[in-house]
């Protein structure tokens, strides 16, 4: 449930950027003979489309799990700013699809379980993935099950501590 008040603030972003760009047009129809207001007003929209493009608008999101390391997630800006983020391994309790109720529809989305430091048996937080491109279920499943086998093969492989 983490990802629900993330993809509810994005929305109302995007639909505020909407609004403004929307009166700013109609301010503009309405004093189209002042030519000063007008400049400002594009000048205001592009400044914000720039922003918003910059710091909200992810194009592209991946995921790259190394059983040895970790996981490394990337969000790629329409700007082509680029956002990492690496979990060690250690941390990584389990992967699960999780769902949530938004609106009238049932959204699926990824999350990585992370393992409490205090307490073994308990989890300290949960990361969602895939935020922006809300995959469909079949390539969550798809996904989960490459990330389910790698925890596996961790999880079997013999722990060395380095004695020999």
């Amino acid at each position: 449930m983490a990802s629900l008040p993330h993809m509810v603030v994005q929305a109302q972003l995007e639909c505020c950027v909407q609004l403004i760009v929307i009166a700013e047009l109609c301010v503009c129809l309405a004093v189209l003979q002042n030519s000063m207001v007008l400049s400002a007003a594009i000048f205001i929209t592009l400044i914000g489309l720039i922003i918003y493009l910059h710091f909200v608008k992810i194009d592209q999101e991946s995921l790259l799990v190394i059983g040895s390391l970790g996981l490394q997630l990337t969000a790629s800006y329409a700007s082509g700013k680029e956002s990492t983020t690496f979990i060690e391994m250690g941390r990584v309790k389990d992967v699960v699809i999780n769902e949530a109720i938004h609106m009238q529809k049932v959204i699926y989305y990824l999350c990585i379980l992370l393992q409490d430091p205090g307490d073994p048996q308990g989890i300290s937080e949960v990361v969602p993935l895939f935020q922006s491109s809300k995959p469909r279920l079949d390539c969550l499943i798809e996904v989960y099950r490459s990330c389910q086998e790698i925890l596996q093969q961790r999880k079997t492989a013999p722990q060395s501590n380095g004695i020999k």
